[in-house]
């Protein structure tokens, strides 16, 4: 028998690249009627798609874990600076918005500045509320710290040198007195006459003041009502002082008679209580007008 050739139904060579004349055959499923196995091709298809999605999950997971990491990092390094901190890379022309709005604004006012009261106690005509010993000296008691002055007599009229001695009369009459009111307060043994001089205007009281300033210038000691005759002939002390319009004048001494010396506190004492009960008298008159002509 003759052998038979491999190109006339013997055994397929194998296809070699690498050989001359080597054919590549045809796919071959193992069916020998030539149709393909669509069951083992379908699952070959199955099979891979399977693996590429294994490996599309796997390298999801693997970008996810990347990118969390690299927040991780960048939130590590962040906090490792001072965490009361502000930003320290801002833009050269950045700026922080501002905590709060705008300042308010206002219309300018003009509210008319309050008025003086020395300026209604200054002038005759400005100075119109009604006057008398007991506007100026009300009640029949002072109380001065802790000591309690019983009100005594008091006394008014408008021939200002009949009730002043000494050197007063003249200065009185000569800077225009137009009235003198006079009270007297007393407290253990010692007696005080307040007299009060109105003139028309500051500049004549203060005149008077200044002339009338010395021993020899004296407001007459006012007795009665329960005070005797004090510093008719006894060494006595004085006082002299302007505010406003108003000169007031003072004289202390003992009602028994006997001189004071400058050991005798409590005589100076007194004075300087009702010298100083009269000025804010006076200046309480001139809050009372100023007030009443803010509020027409």
């Amino acid at each position: 028998m003759r052998p038979m050739s491999y190109g006339q139904g013997g055994p397929q060579s194998q296809w070699d690249p690498w050989k001359p004349n080597s054919q590549q055959q045809p796919w071959n499923s193992g069916s020998d009627d030539g149709t393909p196995d669509w069951a083992a091709l379908a699952e070959a298809s199955e099979t891979r798609n399977k693996r590429r999605r294994v490996l599309f999950i796997g390298g999801g997971v693997l970008a996810t874990v990347a990118i969390g990491t690299a927040v991780a990092m960048a939130v590590v390094s962040a906090n490792d600076d001072n965490p009361t901190a502000g930003p320290s890379n801002l833009p050269a022309s950045a700026s922080l918005p501002s905590s709060g709005g705008a300042a308010p604004s206002f219309e300018p006012t003009s509210a008319p500045p309050p008025l003086d009261p020395k300026d209604f106690i200054s002038s005759a005509k400005k100075d119109t509320a009604p006057l008398s010993p007991d506007t100026l000296f009300p009640g029949t008691r002072l109380t001065m710290g802790d000591v309690v002055y019983k009100k005594g007599a008091t006394a008014d009229t408008k021939n200002c040198a009949s009730a002043a001695g000494g050197t007063l009369p003249k200065v009185l009459t000569a800077n225009g007195c137009t009235r003198l009111m006079r009270v007297t307060y007393s407290t253990d043994g010692i007696a005080v006459t307040v007299g009060v001089a109105v003139f028309d205007d500051a500049a004549r009281a203060t005149k008077a003041k200044a002339q009338a300033s010395g021993k020899k210038s004296l407001v007459n000691a006012l007795s009665g009502k329960g005070v005797k005759n004090f510093c008719d002939a006894a060494i006595c002390r004085t006082t002299t002082n302007a505010y406003g319009r108003y000169a007031y004048f003072t004289i202390s001494g003992f009602t028994d008679g006997k001189n004071v010396t400058t050991k005798d506190t409590k005589v100076f004492r007194t004075g300087n209580d009702l010298a100083q009960f009269t000025v804010n008298q006076i200046h309480r008159r001139g809050q009372a007008q100023a007030s009443a002509a803010a509020n027409r």
